[in-house]
């Protein structure tokens, strides 16, 4: 548990120094990234060891948690669309993961090979089970999918110690009923077992992080929209980035370029810009999500 309330995990890092130094200027304490990038183009018996000093080892060192995202949806739906995923196929993508968090010792909770949708639900299990016995080390993140059903969601709550709940597929599956579902189903499995923990899977909806606050975590990769559509929203008004006060932006962007020098990025003048905005916007999102579901501390 992380205390009393939900934590927003900050996602879309995934590892560069630019987001690595607007989130830490930011002060935000829990973060979310994908290992994708670095394992897809490497072998099992690869070295996977990060560069001394790399932002991912540090966060997982600093931040108050962090959690690892297995790359499985970019892998399936995303930039790996097309190439058929076998058991064998995935039980090397499952190796790669455990050679990198192995290889840097990283400390952040897995999101597990949840492949119930290409490959079926009890290769699921087969991967969920393997992954428990190889890295016991590290806390584990399963994920119920539609396809489990309710013996699959009972037998998911009775091995796990920590459970997401996709957001982004209730929308889908129940789009008109998703957010009361959504919240029957946390309900249900907190009553199930009251020391688990739950995490609500791409959540940036506010009433549903409000009517499920009793969860452990959920990730939003809101703070990134003011530097992509140039508008960010605070909870009162959507207000343009480049309405920043002058001064709190001149005071952010030394911090942000100290910490991107202490990585050893060459600072251009757009690039520090873009990364005091996006810290900005970080800190309207932390302070938003205090003033919605608790403390972000």
């Amino acid at each position: 548990m992380l205390g009393r309330n939900v934590k927003i995990h900050f996602a879309g890092s995934d590892g560069e120094e630019n987001f690595y130094a607007a989130l830490n200027a930011a002060d935000t304490r829990y973060r979310l990234y994908s290992c994708y990038k670095y394992i897809v183009s490497k072998k099992p018996d690869d070295d996977f060891k990060l560069p001394e000093g790399h932002v991912i080892v540090d966060q997982c060192r600093t931040a108050k948690h962090v959690i690892q995202d297995s790359g499985l949806f970019t892998l399936m739906f995303g930039a790996g669309k097309g190439q058929k995923q076998t058991i064998s196929t995935l039980t090397e993508w499952q190796d790669k993961l455990m050679a990198f968090v192995k290889q840097n010792h990283i400390t952040a909770s897995i999101v597990e090979i949840d492949c119930q949708k290409v490959l079926g639900v009890d290769e699921a299990w087969y991967f969920r089970q393997r992954m428990k016995d190889m890295m016991p080390e590290n806390k584990q993140i399963n994920v119920f999918h539609f396809e489990d059903g309710q013996k699959g969601l009972d037998r998911l709550i009775e091995f796990s110690d920590y459970i997401a709940v996709s957001v982004p597929e209730w929308r889908i599956v129940k789009a008109a009923s998703h957010k009361k579902d959504i919240r029957y189903i946390t309900h249900y499995i907190k009553n199930k077992k009251p020391e688990i923990d739950i995490h609500l899977l791409g959540c940036t909806d506010f009433k549903i992080i409000r009517e499920n606050n009793f969860c452990t975590s959920a990730d939003s990769t809101s703070w990134l929209s003011g530097v992509k559509y140039g508008y960010i929203d605070d909870g009162y008004r959507k207000e343009h980035i480049r309405n920043f006060k002058r001064n709190l932006f001149n005071e952010r962007e030394q911090q942000v370029k100290a910490l991107l020098e202490s990585c050893g990025v060459e600072i251009k003048q757009k690039t520090l810009e873009y990364t005091t905005n996006a810290s900005l916007c970080a800190t309207i999102c932390k302070d938003l999500y205090a003033r919605t579901c608790g403390p972000q501390d």
